[in-house]
């Protein structure tokens, strides 16, 4: 787009919105058609330069989005729901929101961190195109079990991000979860493995869910990536979810969980160092998990429906 046109966009745009002004007027001023100028506003909507938002009369979700990024340190953007809404319309809503966000961070020389799972691919069936250049989509962890690879599942996901911001992929060709501890540290000096690590390590947005392991689980521990003892032994360890495979205890603990020696997902420490962290949240199943992220501090971002923030924030 010329400086001329993008100058325009941005005049339409703000005479229209801001100034309330018609088509009709707009269109004198530009010198211009009116359907130039439909043109133009309909362009300013779909590149972002203006953002509409709705908000239900009685919606609690302002308030709550103060309350928990007050509580947590976190940008939070809770999303109004129906309170009749069922999963599937909570995970549609916050799914659509998150595509939206991805879109406005990530950008042009960046690293885009995806953790596989059900929430991140509903995220993925609302992109948008918005073409970059040098740009990655890495994924953080790995998806074969003892069933599947894991590949189609996962890259899927990756390949919907990649495809939508024109990125490169970079795919994580490893288990979920090693049968041994020893097998992943040796597997971590290999250099196929260690070029996926540190494009890994530059990630400069990582987007993710919490796996819960009671109500409707998650995909972690419904496809075949845990075998019985696994099971037991994370409820002995008194785990309550995960994060990108990584299991966790309610106070965001993890170190000596068994099973975590065997994880291939990035540890909360290593989420750290990336600079946004966006997790992405429905339903009520995910509130232990999710405050086990938030007190191991996995979290800078957060896209929770209004139904499930207003149980976190009860602590319920």
């Amino acid at each position: 787009m010329t400086d001329a046109r993008e100058r325009d966009l941005v005049m339409a745009a703000t005479m229209y919105y801001l100034q309330d002004m018609t088509m009709e007027t707009i269109a004198r001023h530009l010198r211009t058609s009116r359907s130039t100028v439909s043109r133009l506003l309909k362009r300013a909507r779909e590149t972002g330069v203006v953002e509409i938002t709705l908000r239900p009369a009685h919606t609690r979700a302002p308030g709550l989005g103060r309350q928990l990024a007050l509580a947590h340190g976190i940008e939070a953007y809770v999303v109004p729901v129906p309170d009749g809404a069922d999963d599937d319309e909570r995970l549609d809503q916050v799914a659509r929101t998150s595509a939206r966000l991805v879109s406005r961070w990530f950008d042009s020389d960046m690293v885009l961190g995806i953790a596989w799972g059900t929430t991140v691919a509903a995220v993925s069936g609302y992109l948008t195109a918005k073409p970059t250049r040098g740009a990655a989509v890495v994924q953080l962890n790995g998806a074969a079990n003892t069933r599947t690879s894991g590949v189609a599942y996962a890259g899927e996901i990756l390949d919907r991000f990649a495809s939508a911001f024109e990125a490169h992929p970079h795919y994580f060709p490893v288990p979920a979860f090693f049968d041994y501890a020893a097998t992943r540290d040796a597997m971590w000096r290999e250099r196929s493995v260690r070029r996926v690590l540190d494009v890994q390590a530059r990630t400069d947005v990582a987007l993710f869910s919490v796996g819960a392991l009671t109500g409707l689980p998650s995909h972690v521990y419904s496809a075949g990536y845990l075998d019985p003892g696994d099971i037991a032994a994370l409820d002995e360890d008194g785990v309550v979810g995960d994060v990108c495979t990584v299991f966790l205890r309610r106070d965001g603990t993890h170190r000596d969980i068994g099973v975590n020696a065997r994880a291939t997902g990035p540890t909360p420490e290593q989420l750290a160092r990336y600079p946004r962290r966006l997790c992405v949240v429905a339903g009520d199943n995910k509130v232990a998990p999710l405050r086990a992220a938030l007190a191991a501090g996995a979290v800078t971002d957060l896209v929770i429906d209004e139904l499930t923030a207003s149980r976190l924030v009860r602590g319920t």
